[in-house]
């Protein structure tokens, strides 16, 4: 069974004071019209040791952003660079967001409080800062789907409405408007890292690595890796670990992320910043996202090699601190240790304890087969196969040598599973924007939490910060 999150006392540590002078700007939030609490992540802001605010304490730190005691006196606007649909853009930033606070949970860990649409900055050029109701409600179902399917992501922390009309070419509009915060385990991107390449500035980039080496720690580089003892190099080697195991989350949920921009990329692994996000309705390698994806480059089954690319241009980015045969070595761990996710998450997904390494490898490719052939959506296919129980043909031939590895919930009893299909996404959104009844909403993110408590909590890889 997945365990209570672990309840802490609000304990302040903004320890990126120490890098700001040269990582971000200070800045305001926008002074909005109204701040209506709409969405507040209790079970969340228990591990901050927030969740005993009030609503209008809420709105104050939430809404307003007045600064929460002993942490940054104002926001603080990253600085970044990043390559979009891999053109390179220097002209990037949190445009629309901000980092708001740093809190330590009760097993240490480091947690950011993020922003997104809380008004203009610096990098904000000509957009306006904000972020609809719809995109809220968007990155609350998206991020508690992908956690109760065992993927390390970023968690939806509030959202306000804010009480001003919007014009957007890509839905209806004037649309409402609100302001979300995230909780994550940092904003520290690849495109930090590729900012300071550009501008040269070897010197902050080697602060930045051990910045992130020290608030989000993995193991050693393997033994017989060259330039382990090197910074950069076990830095590199713990975010090539990270995002294999990222991608593979992904593709045993069905998810497509659709923008995953090097800007989008955070090094320590976790999913975050959620636009045109798609659950897939039948397993399809060339699925896409986003609308604007003409070329299908962030397809579903492009993910990986996305995610890999990616590393490539960390590594890129750390050649002044470190000689390219160190880090190309990291970056050709990335393909085995991607595999040897897949087959840990699969397993988990499935119900059963993980076999051999080929016998998982004949599992996936068995499973794969059947949903392609059958058209059998992702989410139905792999609760009709929980341990084995309801397994067909070839997999169930395959499966029959596996374990049981459980949990056992009443959840895989009911005869169907959730899902986060568009359509569904759409009523769901229906319901708030035409009568602004958002009871369908909270019942859908209570019936996910529950599939959630059924599958547990997923195997993590030695180099998971989470």
């Amino acid at each position: 069974m997945k365990a209570e999150p672990q309840a802490a006392n609000y304990r302040p540590d903004p320890a990126i004071s120490e890098l700001a002078g040269w990582l971000g700007d200070a800045v305001d939030a926008a002074d909005f019209p109204q701040t209506i609490v709409r969405f507040r992540n209790d079970r969340a802001a228990a591990t901050v040791g927030l969740s005993g605010l009030d609503d209008t304490e809420w709105q104050r730190h939430f809404g307003r952003f007045e600064p929460l005691e002993g942490n940054l006196p104002r926001p603080l606007a990253l600085k970044y660079h990043g390559h979009q649909f891999r053109t390179y853009n220097p002209e990037i930033g949190d445009g629309r967001g901000f980092l708001f606070a740093q809190i330590r949970s009760a097993d240490g860990r480091l947690l950011d409080l993020g922003t997104k649409g809380s008004g203009t900055t610096p990098y904000s050029r000509t957009a306006d800062g904000r972020l609809t109701l719809k995109g809220g409600v968007r990155e609350i179902l998206a991020t508690e789907m992908l956690e109760a399917l065992g993927g390390y992501t970023s968690k939806t922390f509030s959202i306000v409405e804010t009480g001003e009309e919007l014009w957007r070419g890509d839905e209806p509009s004037p649309t409402r408007s609100a302001v979300m915060t995230r909780l994550s385990h940092g904003h520290i991107r690849i495109g930090t890292f590729q900012r300071l390449a550009a501008l040269e500035e070897s010197d902050h980039m080697a602060q930045l690595v051990d910045y992130c080496l020290k608030q989000y720690p993995g193991p050693p580089p393997p033994a017989d890796a060259p330039g382990r003892d090197e910074p950069a190099v076990q830095l590199m080697h713990l975010v090539v670990e990270r995002m294999a195991d990222l991608a593979a989350a992904w593709m045993v949920a069905g998810f497509v992320h659709g923008v995953l921009n090097t800007d989008n990329m955070n090094i320590t692994g976790e999913s975050f910043d959620y636009g045109p996000w798609r659950w897939l309705p039948k397993w399809d390698p060339a699925f896409t996202a986003a609308y604007f994806d003409q070329t299908g480059l962030y397809a579903f089954g492009r993910q990986p090699e996305a995610l890999h690319w990616n590393c490539g241009q960390f590594a890129v980015a750390l050649r002044s601190l470190a000689d390219a045969p160190p880090l190309l070595a990291a970056m050709e761990r990335f393909g085995p240790l991607y595999m040897d996710a897949v087959a840990r998450r699969w397993c988990w997904r499935l119900g059963v304890v993980q076999a051999s390494p080929e016998t998982d490898a004949a599992l996936v490719a068995a499973c794969e087969k059947e949903m392609r052939e059958t058209g059998e959506s992702v989410d139905d296919f792999f609760y009709r196969n929980r341990a084995g129980k309801g397994s067909t043909g070839g997999v169930a031939s395959v499966i029959a040598e596996y374990d049981p590895a459980g949990p056992d919930h009443p959840y895989w009893g009911e005869g169907a599973p959730q899902s986060m299909l568009i359509d569904e996404v759409e009523t769901l959104w229906s319901a708030i924007a035409e009568r602004d009844d958002w009871a369908p909403l909270q019942a859908k993110v209570d019936a996910v939490r529950r599939m959630g408590d059924a599958h547990g909590v997923p195997p993590r890889p030695a180099g998971h910060s989470g």
